[in-house]
């Protein structure tokens, strides 16, 4: 199976960090955000990956190369201007799944978790396979219901937010084109269907959408035991 790492945002929570750096190669805890992403897909047995760029993105491409320092395979989506994460996906679609596998990860290049990405199992049945976690302090209400059988789903009286991470398969993006916006809008479709489910993540999970957070990470990690 091949992974995405969705990287083409500008950033623009994270000025004045982002105005000549691109948010993936935001260092915390002494390397860029996306490394350690990409450490991560590796050691769960990855080894195909996926970087849609954008807003500097020659930058990542001069900083990831082929990936091979890392054990991987990277190519490159180009898209320029930068597309909705949708768009930036099924720009990408004909990189992403092959004869033989139709399902494929995607992870937002902006977070830092500590998920186990090879517990993750395509599900039968369904069109995505989403990691939610407790709601933390800037998002109380959450974005989606996670049941006791596994559903997804838009309402609920207890929601969890959705990590950035998820099994996708080909099929979620059928009719649709590079122009076709967010991935939420797609997800909740879907769910309307009872065509998402979900896994709960119980460790850590970082939205580094601001300079804040990043330094807050930064600190973290550093701290960390190895």
């Amino acid at each position: 199976m091949k992974a995405m790492i969705l990287a083409a945002g500008k950033g623009e929570r994270m000025r004045p960090l982002t105005l000549t750096t691109p948010k993936p190669l935001l260092t915390a805890g002494g390397k860029p955000l996306i490394v350690h992403h990409l450490e991560r897909l590796h050691a769960d047995g990855f080894r195909d990956v996926i970087i849609n760029h954008a807003w500097l993105g020659e930058q990542i491409e001069s900083a990831l190369g082929t990936g091979e320092d890392f054990g991987l395979s990277i190519q490159y989506s180009r898209e320029g201007e930068p597309l909705e994460t949708a768009g930036g996906i099924v720009r990408a679609l004909p990189q992403l799944t092959s004869a033989d596998c139709d399902w494929f990860l995607v992870i937002n290049g902006d977070i830092w978790c500590d998920f186990p990405l090879s517990e993750l199992t395509p599900p039968s049945d369904c069109d995505a396979l989403l990691v939610l976690t407790s709601n933390p302090e800037h998002h109380p209400a959450g974005d989606f219901q996670l049941h006791a059988d596994g559903t997804v789903t838009e309402d609920g009286t207890d929601k969890l937010t959705f990590t950035g991470i998820s099994l996708l398969h080909r099929r979620l993006f059928q009719g649709l084109d590079d122009q076709s916006g967010k991935l939420g809008p797609v997800l909740r479709e879907a769910m309307s269907d009872q065509r998402v489910r979900g896994v709960e993540h119980h460790g850590q999970w970082v939205d580094v959408g601001t300079p804040e957070r990043l330094q807050a990470l930064d600190q973290t990690l550093k701290h960390r035991k190895p």
